[in-house]
């Protein structure tokens, strides 16, 4: 009998058990895909991880101790770890129902080319600007924060709505599909403590929530002109015209996203066009000898 009819055998004779494995594997996965890109996904992986390997340790040496105190602690260990994960595991059922998981592309080629030229329009007048391109997961929270619009998405709107002297230029834009849901939208800002200070509100804006979600968020320095993209809780920066349209076609275009994992936090900047930045390092006088490096 072949290892695929005694796996077969097995599992009609132990068909309980064979649905039970099924439930809790399905069940594992669902909550890990709730879970995952929240910033403490890592941390409750690793300690849900060292748990169980202390278990099974107790259990194949038979260490009464260790199972019983697990036994008569597993109730405070649980609400323990729903304490101390309450905001990612918040973010994680608040997000349950909002994964687009039938779209296959979150923008097509026009809106990307629409994206890049108005980028670089608002970088030409040195206007700031911060635009969140809407992927698998539902950016409505945050569009519900500021003005709901709803409009076609345009080179000529998205100036107008970054220029200075509009009321809605203070904030971010959400971008779903070819329309803008909503401007002056307002966006949790990254808590981490290695970032350069120079860094402005709007870098820390869209790595905030690029940190929580998976949008692509591209950035326009005002100060600078400066071009950068976050996604996935990193940066990418001094971007021409040409790589930009690139990088969105890679980003945006695509059936399946590539999730790439985030540089070290020593880094925390992606290289690009050949230059690697990193925070905090070099003095503030070297940064201004090249404007494409300062903020």
């Amino acid at each position: 009998m072949s290892p695929a009819e005694q796996a077969f055998t097995w599992a009609a004779a132990h068909w309980k058990a064979t649905v039970d494995f099924i439930i809790i594997g399905l069940g594992i996965y669902g909550v890990w895909r709730l879970i995952r890109a929240t910033r403490g996904a890592k941390a409750l992986f690793g300690v849900v991880l060292a748990l169980l390997v202390v278990v099974l340790i107790a259990h194949l040496l038979d260490l009464q101790m260790t199972k019983w105190l697990f036994r008569s602690l597993s109730l405070f260990i649980g609400i323990s770890l729903v304490i101390l994960f309450q905001t990612e595991l918040r973010r994680a059922l608040g997000s349950l129902g909002s994964d687009r998981l039938l779209s296959l592309v979150a923008q097509d080629r026009a809106s990307v080319e629409v994206l890049a030229e108005a980028t670089f329009e608002l970088a030409n007048r040195q206007l700031g600007a911060l635009i969140a391109v809407e992927r698998k997961n539902s950016l409505e929270e945050f569009a519900e924060s500021g003005v709901l619009m709803d409009a076609i998405l345009s080179q000529e709107l998205l100036v107008t709505i970054f220029h200075p002297k509009t009321p809605l230029h203070d904030g971010g834009v959400i971008v779903r599909n070819d329309r803008i849901v909503s401007a002056a939208s307002i966006w949790p800002v990254t808590q981490r403590a290695d970032l350069d200070r120079n860094l402005g509100l709007r870098h820390r804006a869209g790595l905030g929530l690029t940190e929580e979600y998976d949008p692509v968020v591209i950035i326009v320095s005002e100060e600078t002109g400066i071009v950068s993209i976050c996604h996935h809780g990193i940066i990418e920066r001094n971007f021409d015209p040409e790589s930009l349209k690139t990088r969105l076609d890679e980003l945006l275009l695509t059936e399946e996203v590539k999730e790439e994992e985030p540089l070290p936090r020593s880094s925390g900047i992606r290289e690009v066009s050949g230059i690697r930045r990193r925070h905090g390092s070099g003095s503030r006088a070297e940064e201004k000898r090249d404007d494409r490096i300062a903020f």
